[in-house]
């Protein structure tokens, strides 16, 4: 004989087990594809400001590349950093006064970086040729930044959307940027 106590037992079960399977599998997720980033310091200057959640999109580049003007975060050392990728692997770079000038042989040629979200004029750097594999990467505050080569498994993703402070709320503001 059939005990229906113990029936109705494994049927209310379903209904609670269920959602919070859902639930277990939409938080993981979004944990492999999305990660929050504080942003310190003023490198990144009048784009994004100092103490400004941003919301990084892990998964941006498993399909497709960095491209150039976008804003990316990124290991160095045991630090992670926030700045915008300016110059692509085997392009020649170099900055005068700030700005941020491409070639593609590096002896002649050189075509300035149109960059409406770059503030000052404090960095020289250059020429070099980046890397195969690797990105030059530069705050938008060049009165107040670092720049580097970073290879590309270096880089976690890409700012997408700022959360904190609302008033900032809306999504990054990436560029692609035109090179004169």
């Amino acid at each position: 004989m059939v005990d229906l106590a113990d029936r109705d037992t494994k049927h209310t079960i379903w209904p609670i087990i269920v959602p919070i399977i859902i639930i277990l599998f939409l938080f993981l997720w979004f944990q492999a594809v999305f990660q929050s980033f504080v942003v310190e310091g003023f490198s990144m200057e009048h784009s994004l400001q100092g103490g400004q959640v941003i919301l990084v999109n892990k998964a941006a580049y498993w399909f497709g590349s960095p491209k150039r003007g976008d804003i990316v975060v990124y290991r160095s050392g045991d630090k992670m950093i926030i700045h915008r990728i300016v110059a692509m692997p085997e392009e020649w770079v170099k900055v005068d006064d700030g700005i941020v000038y491409i070639s593609d042989n590096g002896t002649g040629g050189w075509v300035k970086l149109n960059e409406p979200y770059a503030q000052g004029h404090s960095i020289s750097y250059g020429p070099k040729l980046i890397p195969e594999g690797e990105y030059f990467i530069l705050g938008d505050n060049r009165d107040n930044t670092s720049y580097e080569m970073v290879p590309r498994d270096s880089i976690i993703g890409k700012a997408w959307l700022s959360i904190w402070p609302l008033s900032d709320w809306g999504f990054a503001p990436n560029y692609s940027p035109e090179v004169e």
